[in-house]
């Protein structure tokens, strides 16, 4: 087996530290073990996991409205946003 050499934040190590079930599970098991949310698939829902994290949202109620409308009609929706 390939392995792989990545560079982590202290705080994430530690995240991985307090996953492992035992002593001797690596972080190899404990992310096999993880399971992560699916990724938001429409615009809101993806600008409103970067609200969440970020704290604002970078477009306004409108605009989201707007893409919205055109996700749920792709054969109408406009070429270019205002």
């Amino acid at each position: 087996m390939s392995v792989v050499t990545i560079e982590l934040e202290a705080d994430a190590v530690k995240k991985l530290e307090l996953a492992k079930l035992t002593p001797r599970e690596t972080f190899s098991d404990v992310v096999r073990r993880a399971e992560f949310p699916l990724k938001p698939s429409l615009a809101r829902d993806l600008l409103e996991d970067f609200k969440q994290r970020v704290g604002s949202s970078p477009l306004s109620e409108e605009a989201l409205d707007r893409l919205s409308e055109a996700q749920s009609r792709p054969s109408s929706s406009p070429t270019h946003w205002r």
